[in-house]
């Protein structure tokens, strides 16, 4: 089942799932759109796969692992991590709100667009 989560509550679920493993942040958004606005890893790796390259790219990403996705709104990401979930990946989290709400709950320097 994918976790929903809001970017305020990712430390939680971060430390919650390191007893699976070093968790870490998929974020799936275009590198346009990482160059308008990114975040900084804080206690977590932080790895860029755009939705579109993922299924190619799938052997990149450890299955045991923990991942929360991330893209602009959340749209994309529960994509993905529905992709994810059904490859076999156990731990899979979606931040909901993506960037947009990541810049209002947690860092309002990371700009909105």
């Amino acid at each position: 089942m994918i976790e929903h989560i809001h970017p305020g509550d990712l430390s939680d679920w971060l430390e919650k799932m390191k007893v699976h493993g070093q968790p870490l942040v998929l974020d799936v958004r275009e590198p346009f759109e990482l160059q308008q606005a990114s975040i900084k890893a804080d206690g977590f790796e932080l790895v860029h796969i755009p939705m579109g390259v993922i299924p190619p790219r799938l052997g990149e990403l450890d299955p045991s692992r923990p991942v929360a996705c991330m893209c602009h709104h959340g749209g994309r990401s529960m994509q993905v991590a529905a992709f994810l979930e059904n490859r076999g990946f156990k731990h899979v989290a979606n931040i909901s709100g993506g960037i947009n709400a990541w810049s209002m709950q947690v860092d309002p320097s990371v700009p909105r667009y």
